[in-house]
């Protein structure tokens, strides 16, 4: 299996519901920043690709398409290596992604918390360095994210590119990659407000000593939630 779509939007840009979307289109599996989680061969994967040694069939042996990070931090790459898979970059207002960051996967528990989860080597070398390490910076944050999304519309070409709001739903989604429009509603999953409460209980749980039994069952409801199979 090849990579038929890829994820240029950086987190909180709606990526775990567009995750779930293209699962219920039919594209296979789609990876998520979800999926490192719990995943020693996941973390070690990304971890050399941050050194500048991937293995891309290795890394999506599986998958049908990715999104979310740590995807996004590659799109380039990962354009060139999979020329046929079509790109969607998915966007938000900035300020209100920026706001979304800082009360979630960037929020000062997160990053507090961060040294001790198993998958932390793949947030800092990936994510952190993304934002050069500002991760509380407005002005630096915002730009970095607008000097992204410009990046990609720029050098992707307009026919291999969807420029997405989750907001839009299934229309242009499906005309996009020639898909019927499901009778189900477009998913909308990993709110900040189902985000929150998870984080508190993931960094209680991995701030003691987890065996592996018990941080991949972490994992897994941690996904679960990311997912929205937890309502």
């Amino acid at each position: 299996m090849s990579l038929s779509v890829i994820g240029a939007g950086l987190g909180r840009t709606g990526t775990a519901s567009l995750k779930v979307a293209l699962e219920m289109l039919g594209l296979g599996k789609c990876h998520h920043m979800s999926e490192v989680f719990g995943s020693p061969e996941q973390i070690d994967l990304w971890t050399r690709a941050a050194a500048g040694k991937p293995d891309w069939p290795a890394t999506f042996k599986g998958y049908g398409a990715a999104v979310d990070f740590p995807t996004a931090a590659f799109w380039r790459e990962l354009a060139a290596f999979y020329p046929d898979a079509k790109i969607i970059l998915s966007l938000r207002d900035p300020e209100k992604w920026y706001e979304s960051t800082q009360e979630t996967i960037l929020s000062p528990l997160a990053v507090k918390s961060m040294p001790q989860m198993p998958f932390a080597p793949v947030v800092k070398d990936v994510v952190w360095r993304f934002f050069d390490y500002e991760l509380h910076a407005r002005d630096h944050m915002i730009a970095a994210f607008n000097r992204h999304n410009e990046a990609v519309q720029r050098e992707i070409p307009r026919d291999r590119l969807l420029v997405f709001d989750p907001k839009e739903g299934w229309g242009p989604l499906c005309a996009f990659l020639g898909k019927k429009v499901p009778k189900e509603a477009f998913p909308r999953v990993n709110s900040k407000e189902e985000m929150r409460p998870m984080l508190e209980a993931m960094a209680a749980k991995f701030a003691g000593a987890l065996d592996e039994a018990e941080c991949a069952e972490a994992a897994a409801e941690v996904r679960a939630t990311i997912h929205g199979q937890k309502r």
